[in-house]
């Protein structure tokens, strides 16, 4: 298995304070879909930059294909609300407890 890393930019620089409704439903399908490749153990981890200047999805997959595949698949990217970038990664270190924090 290799690691990943996919940027995700917002295409309006104005994002986080003129999100449209249509750009929250795909938002929401976007974390959907996260949550299912967390479930399959592609996720690693994802979260925005609280300033809505980027966000972060690291993968483990079996190929930079099958990233590519995932990136491109995202709602996020596949909808044009967000362009994304992948990386080669590495994960050198991580705690060893996940933190979630919701809210």
């Amino acid at each position: 298995m290799e690691e990943y890393l996919y940027k995700l930019t917002p295409r309006k620089t104005d994002f986080i304070d003129n999100i449209t409704p249509e750009e929250e439903e795909i938002l929401q399908q976007h974390y959907t879909y996260l949550e299912k490749l967390l479930e399959s153990e592609e996720l690693i981890l994802a979260g925005p930059c609280l300033d809505g200047t980027l966000g972060l999805v690291i993968l483990r997959t079996s190929s930079y294909d099958r990233a590519k595949q995932l990136m491109e698949g995202d709602p996020a990217v596949l909808n044009g609300v967000m362009e994304a970038s992948l990386h080669p990664y590495r994960v050198s270190l991580m705690q060893k407890k996940s933190l979630r924090i919701d809210g």
